[in-house]
């Protein structure tokens, strides 16, 4: 397996719900093989605090999580990204800015759980299928680049 840290972004229009969920699950299961980031392209500004509360309460760290624009990850001296996943439809068709370095780009599409509207019991809901599908495509993604790892590692000895 590579000791490298491989960054990965998780971009949303708002960063305030769907990608900050994945920012914070791949940093949890991933660590330390992955450090994920998120970003919008027009963020909100804030967390959605049905998102924190979610988080807080399966256990994932919550520290530092913040909604910000992607600009910031195309800027000189940002962190060079590896992956980057959509998780938005809105994102996903928007023209992103030019990555360094060309990192790996896929889209996963996720509803958003700050649109349902409703009880608080339905909004909660919305945000926990949320999470479950992101942890989901989160745990498979970390899997498969350790399989990857494996097979490129077997293939040099």
């Amino acid at each position: 397996m590579t000791d490298k840290t491989r960054n990965v972004l998780f971009l949303c229009t708002g960063n305030s719900a769907r990608s900050i969920l994945a920012e914070a699950v791949l940093n949890w299961i991933g660590h330390p093989r992955f450090h994920a980031f998120s970003a919008g392209s027009d963020p909100k500004g804030e967390v959605h605090p049905l998102a924190l509360e979610l988080l807080r309460s399966e256990n994932y760290p919550t520290e530092g999580l913040r909604s910000k624009s992607w600009d910031e990850f195309a800027a000189p001296g940002a962190p060079q990204l590896d992956f980057i996943f959509t998780v938005c439809d809105n994102a996903a068709n928007e023209a992103c800015p030019v990555w360094p370095g060309r990192p790996v780009s896929a889209h996963w599409a996720q509803p958003d759980p700050a649109a349902v509207t409703g009880s608080e019991a339905e909004r909660r809901d919305a945000f926990a299928r949320a999470l479950e599908t992101l942890h989901g495509r989160v745990a498979d993604f970390v899997r498969s680049q350790a399989v990857e790892e494996e097979q490129l590692a077997e293939k040099r000895r």
